[in-house]
């Protein structure tokens, strides 16, 4: 099934690349200038079903800096930054840069990072008394779709995670497909706790290593009805290889926008959407880009539901943001917000209150207020996968979602196997921990016991 290259939709859906100035007129420049910038770093916890999954390789999402932003007005903004998962980071330099500044001036330099970002939007639209959205240009939707997101994890954590999902009014979940789970029996026990309107996506971050080995299992996780979009299941840049693929499954094929370029993707007829994240800049502009081709488009913005209520914004702004947005908020055991982002028939209401239409809990930034770590947290663990007939394999983990993709390339690793089941071994002290972590440090490490 080869993805439609159609043409220019037209121009009346309001897509704007700077805020309407109309909106912001009536009140004083001066009143924009930026106060103050304060940045809060803050450990968020995870869910436990999370937890168990991402302590094998994505322990450091849970650290975070809460920014805010007073204006001269007295009105504040808030946003937030991934310390070691964002498209760019908010440092005291950017929030020192920022200050004395027109915030007006300063909303679309998306070199000052997520938190100060968002939080100057957020400003800036409670000064102007409008929603966020309304400084991107005419809204094109009151409600945006959401997704449910986990890292690959155990059969039952998926299953349980799926029907938590659906219970809190989601109709799209997505994860990571891995060889080093059973990823149909993730299907099996994730299907039978939702009905087939919810859709499962799969993201397998090149694992699948080329379309020969591809096809079959794609056409396997096709079977079930609730399979909906694959992310990048060979190397993005394999054209050949990726219009095959397109053409053998009925499933959706999603790549990550800008490799290879964008108009050769469309033109060669390789995927049929694409994963979008970044700046309000880039966003935009890959906005108006997929709009003009008519290629749907993951927004990927990712962090707790400050986050997320950042997206929902964005999202309501862009008339290809239809496949539901990825921000990974429901890891937390916090919101952050005082109030949680509501969910129906997999829909979210855009706010159209000032600003980003929630308020910042910031009892429990407080609360949840650290030192913030010099480097990124990587605990020593080893991660044990094994198989129905005794085989083990160990690899130790460098805190990157692809630790193994490159030894999987070079044929050390069992290829998406039945009966693969993964868990973690953190350092428990032992001399026998530390010998396996020293050698998995170099590769994969098979157990013959």
């Amino acid at each position: 099934m080869r993805p439609s290259r159609r043409g220019f939709l037209g121009a009346g859906l309001g897509l704007a690349a700077a805020p309407p100035l109309h909106a912001l007129q009536a009140a004083d420049p001066r009143h924009f200038a930026v106060e103050s910038v304060e940045l809060t770093p803050v450990l968020v916890p995870y869910r436990d079903a999370p937890a168990r999954a991402m302590a094998r390789e994505l322990p450091h999402w849970q650290y975070l800096d809460i920014c805010e932003v007073k204006l001269r007005s007295g009105h504040r903004g808030f946003g937030e930054t991934l310390l070691w998962y964002t498209w760019g980071r908010t440092t005291d330099d950017h929030a020192k840069r920022a200050v004395g500044k027109n915030a007006l001036e300063l909303l679309w330099d998306d070199s000052l990072g997520a938190g100060l970002q968002i939080a100057l939007f957020d400003a800036v639209a409670r000064a102007a008394d409008v929603p966020v959205h309304r400084l991107f240009g005419s809204a094109v939707r009151k409600k945006v779709p959401l997704s449910w997101w986990n890292i690959d994890m155990a059969a039952d954590d998926m299953a349980a995670e799926c029907r938590e999902a659906h219970r809190q009014g989601y109709l799209a979940y997505k994860t990571k497909g891995r060889p080093w789970f059973d990823i149909t029996r993730q299907m099996d026990a994730a299907t039978k706790e939702v009905p087939p309107e919810f859709k499962i996506d799969m993201d397998f971050n090149a694992t699948l290593l080329d379309a020969g080995r591809a096809i079959p299992i794609l056409r396997d996780l096709e079977k079930y009805p609730h399979t909906d979009i694959y992310e990048e299941p060979i190397p993005q840049g394999d054209l050949e290889g990726n219009r095959k693929i397109c053409e053998s499954t009925r499933v959706k094929i999603a790549m990550h926008y800008g490799r290879p370029r964008p108009r050769v993707v469309v033109k060669e007829g390789i995927c049929h959407g694409f994963v979008v994240g970044g700046g309000a800049s880039r966003v935009m502009r890959t906005g108006a880009f997929c709009q003009e081709v008519e290629m749907p488009f993951w927004l990927q913005l990712v962090g707790t539901s400050i986050t997320a209520a950042w997206s929902m914004q964005v999202g309501a702004a862009l008339a290809q943001a239809t496949w539901p947005a990825v921000n990974c908020h429901q890891l937390y055991r916090h919101a952050m917000l005082t109030e949680p982002i509501r969910l129906e028939g997999g829909l979210a209401a855009v706010p159209e209150k000032p600003g980003l239409g929630f308020e910042l809990d910031r009892d429990l930034v407080q609360r949840l207020k650290i030192a913030r770590p010099e480097r990124m947290p990587d605990p020593p663990r080893l991660v044990v996968t094994s198989w129905p007939d005794g085989r083990k394999m160990v690899f130790a983990s460098h805190g990157t979602v692809n630790f193994v993709l490159r030894p999987a390339m070079e044929g050390k690793v069992p290829f998406y196997e039945k009966g693969a089941d993964t868990a973690v071994w953190p350092d428990d002290g032992s001399a026998r921990f530390r010998e396996l972590y020293e050698k998995a440090r170099q590769g994969p490490v098979l157990l013959k016991e």
